[in-house]
């Protein structure tokens, strides 16, 4: 059973005591000209900062897709990194950044380290491997004993009675032997992509081998809980 706290489009693994979220995109707001309400670092920033101060992590780790552009990082995206580097540290956290598809450019607008992955001590239950799922991680020294894959990438939502909800998608052994877990974008200019209908082959990640036995969990804002479904095997019959 995964012992995680689930909050909004990011995780909190007490174990290890890392939050963990994905798909910052920074800078697509200004990449697209779509507006976030308030603005996109205003938005990331207060939402992370909120996130932080309610479950006080030890280390926050983003999982890949940093930022959006592939040749080009502004000045505006790199102040807004640093912003969401300063909430972490504000808080005690120490910020990990694990590169992701898009992050061709995060080493000009990130002085620290990046990983390709990023593994926490996950304890009895084994080593947490944070990447961000385009690609296989590999699988490292003799001692390190995954029992969760963490990964974003896919941008995961599903859509009930009409309407698309971000959501999260949690496996137990599905990968490796280890338990998957595949967020959803922390960014709300990225667009969800639904998975109702979706199987292994039709998502970006090759992590996912067996869709039908991922779990969707949603996070309801309003009730402060998250909601667990069937897996999709079964849910999509359901919808």
């Amino acid at each position: 059973m995964l012992d995680a706290a689930f909050r909004d489009r990011a995780v909190y693994l007490p174990g290890p005591s890392a939050l963990v979220v994905a798909d910052l995109h920074v800078g697509r707001a200004e990449a697209s000209e779509v507006q976030v309400p308030l603005g996109e670092r205003a938005d990331l920033t207060e939402r992370l900062g909120a996130l932080v101060d309610r479950v006080v992590p030890e280390t926050v780790v983003v999982a890949g897709d940093v930022l959006h552009s592939f040749g080009h990082v502004s000045r505006r995206a790199t102040e807004t990194l640093a912003g969401l580097a300063a909430v972490c540290r504000d808080a005690g956290a120490r910020p990990v950044l694990v590169v992701g598809n898009h992050d061709a450019m995060l080493s000009t607008a990130w002085d620290g380290a990046v990983h390709d992955a990023y593994v926490l001590d996950g304890g009895e239950t084994g080593d947490v491997v944070v990447c961000h799922g385009h690609k296989q991680p590999e699988r490292g020294g003799r001692d390190l004993d995954p029992g969760l894959y963490v990964v974003g990438h896919d941008h995961p939502a599903i859509t009930i009675e009409g309407q698309k909800r971000p959501c999260f998608l949690y496996g137990e052994e599905c990968y490796r032997g280890a338990d998957l877990l595949m967020l959803p974008a922390f960014s709300r200019v990225a667009a969800g992509v639904s998975v109702n209908g979706m199987r292994a082959g039709d998502f970006q990640s090759p992590l996912v081998r067996d869709a039908d036995a991922l779990r969707p969990v949603v996070w309801d804002e309003s009730a402060e809980e998250a909601l667990t479904f069937p897996p999709l095997g079964r849910f999509r019959r359901l919808l």
